[in-house]
């Protein structure tokens, strides 16, 4: 295998505590012992403390008062905050990666969402995002429209803000009663973005940032009665 596949350590630590975040196998406000997390991933300290200062900065893990760390709480107020910036960086974003995206920028869009709708389709009948691997291609599928814009920050900060709805997409599917596909949604939304209809893919994807909070709001409630 090309020694560029394999993952450093640090990126192993990383990858791994925030899928496990992300994912609420550490439910928010849980205590992250570094010895705890040594033992679950394999790994020595350093690299585990380095990717919990990594995601103390993306907004997922919060810096103990007694120097230690915690998987940041939930709250309608920080998912509110975190939707009003979505909307604040992603239409934007959007907007500059239509105007400059290339060919092949077109390219990883489509491919992406192909293998959204593949691993859909194969999907037993539940929330969709609950499982890990459509999670990581919806992920890349929505990282793929950004990408073409030329503003690093800008991408960096709407895939930030894109994991920090994560973990309220996994609370609102867990009180999911009704079943949603996602596949014919994001087709609709490619095809804007690949039309370059800036107006009509803003509009679809503001839609899509309003939906997640919606049903997460609605969760979130029930979600804390059940926590009490």
């Amino acid at each position: 295998m090309d020694k560029s596949q394999n993952p450093t350590a640090n990126e192993m630590a990383l990858n791994s505590l925030r899928q496990d975040v992300l994912s609420l196998a550490f439910m928010p406000g849980t205590k992250l012992k570094v010895e705890h997390l040594q033992q679950a991933y394999g790994l020595s300290s350093s690299p585990i403390r380095e990717a919990l200062n990594r995601l103390t900065e993306e907004g997922l893990v919060r810096a103990d008062e007694r120097k230690g760390f915690r998987v940041a709480t939930v709250s309608a107020e920080d998912l509110q905050d975190i939707t009003s910036m979505r909307l604040l960086i992603d239409l934007p974003t959007l907007a500059q990666a239509m105007n400059v995206g290339d060919d092949a920028w077109e390219a990883e869009v489509i491919a992406s969402f192909h293998l959204l709708e593949k691993i859909e389709s194969r999907l037993p009948e539940g929330p969709v995002v609950l499982d890990a691997e459509w999670s990581a291609l919806h992920r890349n599928f929505h990282r793929a429209m950004m990408r073409a814009c030329p503003s690093e920050r800008m991408v960096q900060t709407s895939s930030s803000l894109f994991d920090q709805a994560e973990r309220y997409r996994h609370i609102s599917a867990r009180y999911r009663t009704v079943i949603k596909r996602k596949s014919e949604e994001h087709k609709v939304l490619m095809r804007a973005v690949l039309k370059r209809d800036i107006a009509t893919a803003q509009q679809l994807h503001q839609e899509h940032v309003l939906s997640t909070q919606k049903n997460a709001l609605k969760a979130l409630k029930q979600w804390f009665q059940d926590s009490n």
